[in-house]
């Protein structure tokens, strides 16, 4: 399968980072063809609400920024990968950028399953990015094969590898 991992953490050695390479290396060595982007490297400005890409544009965003690099990943992408560090109850900035830029093309033209890894230093604040994601999942019609997350004391861990290595063989 074509696996595209959009890993929104800006510490290139940090937790989220980890978890992302971690699925990369388990879906590589399964077979698959994995794209990791650190979105959080690339200049992605928010949607502008501004309809182009519903009229003029006829799907192609007005914003002519890094996101361009994504959008053929994301069309040709059959799974979708969301790695995202938690700092405040939900997907951070870095990955709701690019999220919110697929309001040009409505959804991932393949895109067919999708999974979540996260990572923050808090117990218990999860909720409010597992329920974006399972939205998100259910609004682009993809499968949620699952998510792990990752708090201090299970970060880098061979347990946590091993969640990971689990959810890449769900695919």
């Amino acid at each position: 399968m074509n696996i595209l991992i959009l890993q929104a953490s800006p510490r290139a050695n940090g937790n989220t980072a980890w978890m992302a390479e971690e699925y990369k290396n388990a879906a590589e060595a399964a077979g698959h063809k994995v794209t990791l982007v650190n979105v959080s490297r690339k200049h992605i400005a928010g949607c502008l609400a501004c309809e182009y890409c519903h009229g003029k544009g006829n799907g192609a965003c007005i914003q002519k920024d890094d996101m361009q690099e994504l959008y053929p990943l994301m069309a040709e992408a059959e799974v979708l990968v969301l790695a995202a560090p938690i700092y405040y109850f939900t997907l951070c900035a870095q990955i709701q950028a690019p999220i919110q830029r697929m309001y040009c093309v409505n959804a991932p033209a393949k895109v067919k399953k999708m999974a979540l890894l996260c990572s923050s230093y808090s117990p218990n604040v999860y909720d409010g990015a597992k329920a974006e994601f399972r939205d998100i999942c259910n609004y682009w019609h993809a499968e949620n094969t699952g998510v792990v997350t990752a708090k201090i004391d299970e970060q880098k861990t061979d347990a946590t590898k091993q969640k990971i290595i689990d959810l890449v063989a769900k695919l």
